[in-house]
């Protein structure tokens, strides 16, 4: 069934390719591309594949003999047989990580398979990512393990089906052959199962690859390994715009500077309405580096990313980020400071005074506009557009922070709430509501002080006597939130259940009050209040996702997995294809839910118990413990 793919390489046509055929890690000038042949795996087996991503390829799983599909795909998916028409090569790119420098990186553990022409004559990259050693390998393997590829796999159906572009996963293949990861960085370091996912988007090129020009940093020392190759800087924006942004290319064909400020422009709007779009998911990437974004606006790269559970702005995905640079409310500026990254990369062939100015008139007017679009959808506001609306927002937010509320859930609540509620109804509502808040036992684990008493006194010391032998171990930032979480785990001791749930229903209550005059500005304005309220929760309804990717969906996922039982991968991808419905399929049992959050207080839960709570339930007490790098 595989042999329906028909390639036409493109990328390879039209940009550099590296002379030499050498596998090991090196440096790369002069090329976009280098040539690599996948290493193969013992026993490659399907882990799970998602139809609609293979649908774009023109693929569709005979059903007369799906155990001979799969195991073709596991053979050609895994890199242990290459596809007629394929040519295996590794992309080479530059990045600031964690806002420096880093000089080559590159493809260090995907592959570039070709491009697919699709059944409508679109055109897809397909890639393995986790095939092997690659130039761009530096110390690593150039492997992927389960655990991770899970997660991408997951995420990137999870986020089409979301609405939010993205990269997307067409299969997931593990093997027999084993590599040695340490998962925390802390010495413990366990053997995992090589595994590949095929991974499909029009293309992979990332602000990165434009940073292969970079003169030295003087930051860093480090610089492109491609400096002073205009001409290829040249050949990448004909290729990329030509390709991915044809109707620029042709409205601008005799003047290059126009054109590529169109570019500029429209990328900078698309990353705008991008991150956007995560904003009102409560999506964090966790590793928003100069190479993890794309040149088309999509969502790449899916590594310590998290939705947000209880709200929290401040909220940090990755549990190696230490100083919060990649945190769920720095997102809209740091995709804006990489955007400043790519304008510096496309000097001379566009000035960097057309470019900045470009991106302050352009990126922060839309995505306040496009944010506030979503919100408003999010709420149901389909007749007005309001000045006041954006305030609304702002103090729904904060009544969640207030109130641990749970993101996903709250959101999805609300479209069950009447302006015709009687006293007895809004009862019940905030009973629903403050259900979905965060109890005492979890806000004690969320403030629960992490420095050591000693730690944290050397560091305020050093705070007020050696301000720069502190900027080398931590930040004052990081002190005054420690302090902070000190001052609220002591509060918390003091703070009952019915305390925080009285708190809660007034906090809410005061917020329903002010949605509700909002929603009778809407009423006034038609004239069959019925057909707007069917109108508004339709509208709420296909906005507000009842199943997003917990960490605690994903960690039950990736335990079955490990021993052996993909099926809970593939349920967990058939539920995230249809998100904002009540899965038929999935008739979850929902006694002892909360019961079951209260009691479950330790990461040591017997996987029984954890597989019994609903997938659109608020994560249980264990999934505290769960850290992403």
């Amino acid at each position: 069934w595989l042999a329906a793919l028909r390639f036409d390489n493109l990328a390879l046509r039209s940009l550099p390719v590296d002379a030499s055929e050498g596998s090991g890690p090196r440096a790369v000038p002069g090329a976009c591309f280098s040539r690599v042949r996948p290493s193969p795996l013992q026993n490659p087996r399907l882990v799970a594949m998602s139809l609609p991503a293979l649908a774009l390829l023109g693929l569709e799983v005979p059903a007369a003999d799906e155990e001979a599909a799969e195991a073709e795909a596991a053979l050609y998916f895994s890199g242990n047989r290459l596809l007629a028409g394929s040519e295996p090569a590794a992309h080479c790119y530059c990045g600031h990580q964690f806002g420096s420098f880093a000089g080559q990186l590159g493809d260090g553990a995907a592959m570039y398979l070709g491009e697919v022409l699709g059944p409508r004559g679109e055109r897809w990259e397909i890639q393995l990512k986790g095939a092997g050693l690659t130039p761009f390998s530096r110390q690593a393997d150039g492997r992927k393990v389960l655990r991770s590829s899970i997660r991408e796999f997951l995420c990137s159906e999870a986020m089409f089906h979301l609405g939010i572009p993205t990269t997307r996963a067409g299969t997931c293949v593990t093997s027999d052959s084993k590599v040695i990861r340490d998962i925390f960085y802390d010495g413990n370091p366990k053997s995992e199962r090589c595994t590949v996912v095929l991974r499909i988007a029009s293309t992979f090129i990332r602000f990165g690859s434009f940073e292969i020009f970079k003169p030295t940093d003087e930051y860093t020392g480090r610089k492109g390994p491609s400096v002073n190759r205009n001409d290829i800087r040249i050949q990448m924006l004909d290729y990329v715009i030509s390709t991915f942004y044809p109707e620029i290319q042709e409205a601008y064909s005799d003047n290059s500077i126009q054109r590529n400020a169109a570019f500029f422009k429209e990328i900078t709007k698309r990353t705008a309405r991008l991150v956007a779009e995560w904003q009102c998911v409560g999506f964090c990437h966790g590793v928003l580096n100069t190479d993890n974004m794309s040149i088309v606006g999509l969502t790449i790269d899916y590594g310590p990313f998290g939705f947000m559970d209880r709200y929290d702005p401040e909220h940090i995905c990755n549990g190696s980020d230490n100083t919060g640079r990649y945190a769920y409310n720095k997102q809209p500026e740091i995709c804006k400071w990489n955007l400043g990254k790519l304008a510096e990369a496309l000097v001379p062939e566009l000035p960097l005074e057309i470019s900045e100015l470009i991106l302050e008139e352009e990126y922060d007017a839309e995505f306040e506009k496009h944010y506030l679009q979503k919100m408003r959808k999010k709420l149901g506001l389909i007749q007005l557009e309001l000045e006041e609306d954006s305030k609304l927002v702002s103090e729904l937010l904060e009544t969640m922070h207030l109130t641990g509320g749970d993101f996903t859930n709250i959101f999805y609540l609300l479209s069950s709430f009447s302006v015709d509620f009687d006293p007895s109804k809004l009862e019940d509502f905030l009973e629903e509501l403050t259900s979905q808040c965060a109890s005492v036992e979890e806000l004690k684990v969320a403030f629960k002080p992490q420095m050591d008493p000693r730690q944290l006194s050397m560091m305020l010391m050093l705070a007020q006597s050696n301000p720069q032998l502190l900027a080398l171990i931590g930040t004052k930032a990081n002190i005054n939130k420690e302090l902070e979480r000190i001052e609220q785990f002591s509060k918390l001791q003091q703070l009952t259940a019915a305390d925080l749930l009285g708190r809660n229903k007034r906090h809410w209550k005061e917020w329903l009050e002010k949605y509700k005059v909002r929603l009778q500005k809407e009423i006034e304005n038609v004239s069959d209040a019925d057909a707007w309220n069917t109108d508004r929760v339709k509208v709420m309804n296909s906005n507000n996702p009842k199943y997003i990717l917990r960490n605690y969906i994903a960690q039950n996922a990736i335990e079955a997995a490990e021993n052996g039982d993909f099926s809970e991968v593939r349920n967990v991808l058939k539920l995230l294809e249809n998100p904002f419905q009540e899965a038929e399929s999935f008739r979850e049992v929902k006694e002892d839910a909360e019961e079951e959050g209260a009691t479950a207080t330790t990461a040591a839960c017997a996987q029984e118990t954890r597989s019994r709570l609903p997938y659109c339930s608020k994560p249980p007490l264990w999934a505290s413990e769960l850290c992403v790098t």
